[in-house]
């Protein structure tokens, strides 16, 4: 047996001969059972749950207790239902627009799940977003909105005004071929902006596709110490694995302070609270104390539409829905010692997967006890990577160049079809299944991919399945 060290976590790496049974001499007696970890099934420590049905990213942490539990449902509430116009007799939930991408969070984020790319031109509700931007920083460190429309074009609006305009997705085709001569087809999207209603864009715009993603464990993330995050961060490569993540220091509203960011797809938020607030602001059009201003394009007055008061959504509620957004359930792992999952993990590891999308990890304090001090496996390091132009979008987001995107949790994972009905991954949706993922990285993740592409098709079925148990 041989033991590696990466990333301060010791992982079992059993010699080739005697991890595969159809590896070995005609002597199935020496054959050695592969083990899984004490605990590996509790993904999210005591906020783990196992359901594995259409609901299983909508639970609360069965560890959540007192008043925490209760405010769950008002958060609960205030995620999935719609907001409405103003002025209206529903006074909590008034104020959407005047323009918009979704009614309410879980529009986006259907069953606490992940959204996806629209299925035909002019498809609402989709969890697909473009950010717009032109060259420049402004002094926070953020990219510089787009003149006419913004950081984000707005697709639907209030009766009383014009949506901003549309987007067309545009998929050419891109064929990756394995070392045994298998042939996978991989999506290229493009994006075309049209029915544009008040004006032309910048000439020099960048546009960079988001799609929603699920919303469990959110809080345990926001509970990684960052001294953790500082230990697995290795910008200048030193250990010469040609993987070197780094945080991303972005702008913290409320305490008016560079913060490391954590949440999104270029991890551009610092907390879950200023994530929630950003995207009621930039998706619903719902202002709070974070985001003041309403978003109109250049040429319309925003104070020529009714508001739902100043803010729209007050502290209280603001922070009920953080608070729901936090303590969703994490769901366990399925066939934790199954033999096949179990050799999926060791070439998972033996390719280097785990560099990145770091298994094990320990929550520190957090103002909601239910979520400090456990023992997680998130499957991420919570940093940023280089994956290559393929992926580029070719936009800068605080540190984060275009190319750069924060290592996606993979908890989760295998449920996404059962609670979505789509497989679909990567900040764009591209990628139809876990496979294509896979064959998209690049860059840090390049010798990791070309690892994959030179196993058998066994062995990738096997890393395959494992992550699908995750």
């Amino acid at each position: 047996m041989i033991y590696l060290k990466n990333n301060n976590f010791i992982f079992l790496s059993i010699m080739f001969i005697f991890l595969f049974p159809s590896c070995q001499k005609d002597d199935e007696a020496s054959y050695e059972p592969l083990i899984a970890e004490d605990g590996e099934a509790f993904s999210g420590g005591d906020t783990t749950v196992f359901d594995v049905s259409e609901n299983a990213f909508g639970f609360q942490a069965p560890n959540l207790e007192g008043d925490n539990a209760l405010f769950f449902f008002t958060g609960n509430s205030l995620f999935n239902q719609n907001w409405v116009t103003a002025p209206a007799s529903t006074t909590a939930r008034d104020g959407l627009g005047p323009y918009f991408n979704a009614k309410s969070c879980s529009s986006c984020h259907f069953k606490d799940g992940r959204g996806r790319a629209p299925n035909f031109d002019g498809e609402i509700n989709h969890g697909l977003l473009l950010r717009l931007s032109i060259a420049g920083v402004q002094s926070t460190g953020a990219n510089t909105p787009e003149p006419t429309y913004g950081g984000q074009l707005q697709d639907q609006s209030i009766l009383d005004a014009d949506p901003e305009g549309h987007f067309k997705v545009i998929y050419g085709t891109t064929t990756v071929t394995y070392s045994d001569g298998a042939t996978r087809n991989l999506r290229v999207p493009s994006y075309e902006l049209v029915d544009l209603s008040y004006g032309s864009v910048d000439s020099a715009v960048q546009i960079s596709p988001r799609v929603a993603n699920q919303m469990i464990g959110l809080g345990l993330l926001e509970a990684i110490p960052e001294s953790t995050l500082l230990s697995l961060a290795d910008e200048a490569d030193i250990d010469g694995n040609g993987i070197s993540g780094k945080p991303n220091y972005v702008w913290d509203i409320e305490s008016q302070s560079t913060k490391i960011g954590r949440f999104g797809w270029k991890a551009n938020q610092p907390n879950i609270l200023q994530q929630v607030a950003g995207a009621f602001s930039g998706d619903m059009g719902i202002t709070s104390s974070l985001f003041p201003d309403e978003n109109c394009p250049t040429g319309v007055n925003c104070d020529d539409f009714a508001n739902g008061g100043t803010p729209e959504i007050v502290d209280e509620n603001l922070e009920k829905v953080a608070l729901y957004s936090s303590t969703l359930a994490v769901p366990g792992r399925r066939d934790v010692n199954d033999q096949n999952i179990l050799q999926g993990k060791a070439l998972f590891n033996s390719i280097e997967c785990a560099a990145c999308h770091v298994p094990k990890l320990e929550t520190g304090s957090h103002p909601i006890q239910a979520l400090a001090n456990q023992t997680i496996r998130p499957y991420t390091d919570l940093l940023l990577h280089d994956m290559g132009p393929g992926l580029s979008d070719n936009s800068t987001d605080f540190d984060a160049t275009g190319t750069e995107w924060r290592t996606p949790p993979l908890w989760g994972i295998g449920l996404i079809e059962t609670v979505n009905g789509h497989g679909n991954l990567l900040h764009d949706g591209r990628a139809r299944n876990i496979e294509e993922a896979i064959l998209w990285h690049d860059g840090e993740a390049m010798n990791s991919k070309n690892a994959f592409m030179n196993l058998n098709n066994s062995d990738r079925e096997r890393i395959i399945n494992f992550i699908k148990s995750l």
